[in-house]
C-alpha cells in the first residue's frame, strides 16, 4: 500500500535558535488513522502546519496525497482537510450554511453542494440541527461540525490537530465514533495530534514525538511490547527506601510517577507476594496492569506523556472503548 504522507528528515527551526522539529522520518499508509503522540510543545503542531503547508521546514521533505509541500502547495491544500485546535466555523451562520460556505471556497460542482452537506452532517448526527447557528451549539457539537466541514471537498488526508482538546468524556467518544468510521465511509487517511492515552490506542499507528524528535513508531501493541513485561504500580509510604529494597531484593528498577512507584517486569502476577513481603512495613497497595502506550513514553523518557489533566486509562469513556473494539474486529 502506497503512503498517503512521507516525511524524510524534516526539522524546522524558528528564530532564537529554537527547534521545534529536529529531523523526523515517518510514513503513513493510506486509509489508516495514524497517531502523532506526544506532550504539549513536543512539536506536534508545527509538524502538522508544515505538511499543511503553512509553514516551511528548515530541512527535509514533505509529501502528502504524492505532492511536495514545498514544491506544489496548492494541490496539496486541495487534497487535505483539516481541523485546528481552535474552532475556525463561523457562529453567526447555520451548521448548513457554514458547510456550504467551505464547498464554495473549494469549486465543488453546484450540482453536488447540497448532497455532500447533507451527507456530511447526516455522518455526524447534525442534519436534524442543520437549520441552527452555531454560536448556539456546544463544543462536542462544534468538533463534530468541523470534521464535517473538513470532508466537504472529499480530501484524501484530514489532518486533526488535538481533536478533543477540552472536551468532555461524552463529547471526547462522541467524536471519536466519527473518525474511526472515517477511512471506511469516505476512504480518507486520517492524521492526527493527540496527548491523550486512550485516543492513541485506537490509532493503526503511532509516532511517539518528544522534544522535536520521533523515539518510537509502530502499531500500539508493537509499542507496548517494547516495554517488556507487566507493570506493578505501588503507594507505599517511602518511595526511596522501597526503591532501594526493589533494587536490592530483585534487582528491579522503579520509576516514580504521581507519586507511585512503576515496575516493569514480566510475570508480574507471580512476583508480588515476594515484592509485598519484602517492602511490608511501606506497602499501602499494589496493582498489576498490562503496559499503556503512557508506560511506552515513561520506558523511553523516564517521565509521564500525560499532563494532569489528561485521562487515564481508567477514565477511557465507554464510547472510546466501543471504538478500540471496532478498530480491533476490522483487522
Amino acid at each position: 500500500m502506497s503512503a498517503a504522507i512521507r516525511v524524510e528528515g524534516l526539522a524546522k527551526e524558528f528564530k532564537g535558535g529554537t527547534r521545534a522539529v529536529d529531523g523526523i522520518t515517518l510514513e503513513v499508509e493510506q486509509g489508516s488513522i495514524f497517531g502523532f503522540l506526544g506532550p504539549n510543545g513536543a512539536g506536534k503542531t508545527t509538524t502538522i502546519n508544515i505538511l499543511c503547508t503553512l509553514l516551511k521546514p528548515t530541512e527535509g521533505r514533505a509529501f502528502v496525497a504524492g505532492y511536495d509541500c514545498m514544491k506544489e502547495p496548492a494541490s496539496v491544500r486541495k487534497s487535505i482537510g483539516l481541523v485546528f485546535q481552535d474552532t475556525t466555523l463561523d457562529k453567526d451562520l447555520t451548521a448548513y450554511e457554514n458547510l456550504v460556505f467551505h464547498a464554495y471556497l473549494y469549486s465543488v460542482k453546484k450540482s453536488e453542494i447540497r448532497e455532500r452537506v447533507e451527507d456530511a452532517l447526516g455522518f455526524v448526527g447534525l442534519y436534524e440541527r442543520r437549520d441552527e447557528v452555531v454560536k448556539n451549539y456546544s463544543g462536542g457539537m462544534k468538533r463534530r461540525l468541523e470534521v464535517a466541514r473538513g470532508l466537504i471537498h472529499r480530501p484524501q488526508v484530514l489532518f486533526l490537530d488535538e481533536p478533543t482538546l477540552g472536551l468532555d468524556p461524552q463529547s471526547r467518544a462522541g467524536l471519536w465514533d466519527f473518525i474511526t468510521r472515517l477511512p471506511e465511509r469516505h476512504g480518507v487517511t486520517v492524521f492526527m495530534t493527540t496527548h491523550y492515552m486512550d485516543e492513541a490506542e485506537v490509532c493503526d499507528r503511532i509516532a511517539i514525538i518528544d522534544a522535536g524528535r520521533i523515539i518510537a513508531q509502530g502499531s500500539p501493541s508493537e509499542l507496548k511490547k517494547t516495554v517488556g513485561g507487566d507493570i506493578i504500580r505501588l503507594v507505599t509510604t517511602d518511595n526511596e527506601l522501597a526503591t532501594w529494597k526493589l533494587k536490592e531484593s530483585f534487582s528491579l528498577d522503579a520509576i516514580e510517577q504521581d507519586g507511585r512507584l512503576n515496575i516493569t517486569t514480566p510475570g508480574g502476577d507471580k512476583l508480588i507476594p515476594d515484592m509485598i513481603r519484602s517492602l511490608e512495613d511501606v506497602v499501602v497497595s499494589v496493582s498489576l496492569e498490562r503496559p499503556s502506550i503512557n508506560d511506552v513514553f515513561l520506558k523511553l523518557t523516564g517521565k509521564a506523556i500525560r499532563d494532569a489533566g489528561a485521562s487515564r486509562r481508567d477514565d477511557i469513556p465507554a464510547g472510546l472503548r466501543s471504538a478500540r473494539r471496532r478498530k480491533d474486529s476490522r483487522r
